[in-house]
Formats: structure tokens, C-alpha cells, sequence
């Protein structure tokens, strides 16, 4: 019996060497032309092309025009939690690159998970809000507290608005490296955003890597443990 939606063309899509690394390139969430993902994937503009046009028509990735130019991004978030569970089966079968990239390390420590902050930081900030009671699994679901609520609008995180926003508020999003949780959602793209914004850390140009300050990574984690107890 066959049930449920075909995968085999969508992991057909994802296996080849070069949309592998063009969706990956699109995991930072910033949008980047054709010409710049042919880079990436080490290929030519007219084999970027034909790439594209496929991962087009399968819904994974969306364009828009500004000007001269066709921007791309990944077409949503379902996409990016499936690549980085990809990246977790992936790191845990030993199926990982020859030679590992010198940024590596910081990879693992904190980078961008499509919009929100991933690595071994991003498990530390989802974990510390757990066992403060900050966030709340219910019924299998991730809540928020409303002492947890309190912290994330003390940083000047406008959590009423978050709420109002048509994608998931809050979840869980399982670490390729860390083999744990990390925070998304729309919550967890404020958090991120309003680290970038107090100067905390800044993301490294052409990476996902999220460098951060070292003023920048003690306050995260000061004003974490001064999360007031369940």
C-alpha cells in the first residue's frame, strides 16, 4: 500500500551536491541572487539556472524581483526545520564533509537557524528558559509563561504583536550539533533580532555564523539566570 504524499522527487531535489549547498547558502534567511548561489554551489550561472527553475517548481525556495535583479530565499520556515533535520541525521550517521570548513567550530557554537539563533548558545538560551519556567511544554506544546512573557518584553520584545503573527509563536527546532532543542518560531526570530539590535552579536558576513561579543554572550546568559522561578 502506498500512503501519503510522494517524497522520492523532494529527496530527489535536496540529494543533488549543488541544491544541497544553494539550500543550505538559503538557511542564513538572507535572500541572494543567482549568480551568488552559483558561487556557492561552485557551478556555473546557466547550471544555477536550471537548478533553480526546479527547486522553483517544487515549492522550496521563492523568488522576488527587485530592479535588474531575482532574489531567492528559502519559501518557509517547514522548509528550513527539514533541512535541519537533514543536517542532524546527517551529523549523527557520520555522514559529514571531508574537510570541515574553518568555520566550523563556530557553526557549532551559535548561528542562524534559517531566522533564529542555533548552536551550542541557542540550546543553552532554550534550555535556561525551560528551567526557569519561562517556556512550558503542555499537552505536548510549547507555551509561555507569563513570568516567561514578562522577561521577553523586559528585553523589548513586543510579545502581543508576535501572538498576532500567522506562523507558529513558539517551538522547538532540534539542533543538528547539539542534538537538542533550540528556540524558534516567531519568538524565537524576535529573540535573535533584538540580540542583533542591543549589540550583543552580529551576524558574519556571507556565514551564518552569529558572532558574539563577549560583553554580548554574558549578558544573554546574566539576564537568563535573573529569569524570576516558577
Amino acid at each position: 500500500m502506498k500512503d501519503g504524499p510522494n517524497i522520492a522527487r523532494i529527496a530527489a531535489l535536496i540529494g543533488d551536491p549543488a541544491r544541497a549547498e544553494i539550500l543550505t547558502a538559503l538557511m542564513a534567511d538572507r535572500a541572494l541572487t543567482a549568480t551568488e548561489l552559483a558561487e556557492v554551489a561552485g557551478i556555473t550561472k546557466q547550471t544555477v539556472s536550471a537548478h533553480l527553475a526546479k527547486l522553483l517548481e517544487a515549492q522550496l525556495i521563492a523568488v522576488a524581483q527587485q530592479g535588474r535583479h531575482r532574489y531567492f530565499r528559502l519559501a518557509g520556515a517547514d522548509i528550513a526545520q527539514l533541512l535541519e533535520a537533514l543536517m542532524g541525521v546527517a551529523f549523527r550517521t557520520g555522514a559529514v564533509r571531508l574537510r570541515n570548513s574553518p568555520r566550523e567550530p563556530a557553526l557549532r557554537k551559535a548561528r542562524i537557524c534559517y531566522d533564529h539563533l542555533a548552536g551550542e548558545l541557542g540550546v543553552k538560551v532554550y534550555e535556561a528558559l525551560l528551567q526557569q519556567g519561562a517556556l512550558q511544554e503542555e499537552a505536548g506544546q510549547l507555551m509561555l509563561s507569563e513570568h516567561g512573557r514578562a522577561w521577553f518584553v523586559g528585553l523589548g520584545i513586543d510579545v502581543a504583536a508576535l501572538v498576532s503573527q500567522r506562523r507558529h509563536f513558539c517551538r522547538p527546532c532540534l539542533d543538528w550539533g547539539e542534538r537538542r532543542h533550540h528556540l524558534a518560531g516567531a519568538l524565537g526570530s524576535a529573540l535573535l533580532q533584538r540580540i542583533e539590535n542591543l549589540g550583543w552579536a552580529r551576524r558574519q558576513a556571507g556565514s551564518r555564523v552569529i558572532r558574539f561579543e563577549p560583553h554580548g554572550e554574558r549578558a544573554l546568559l546574566e539576564s537568563l539566570s535573573a529569569i524570576p522561578s516558577r
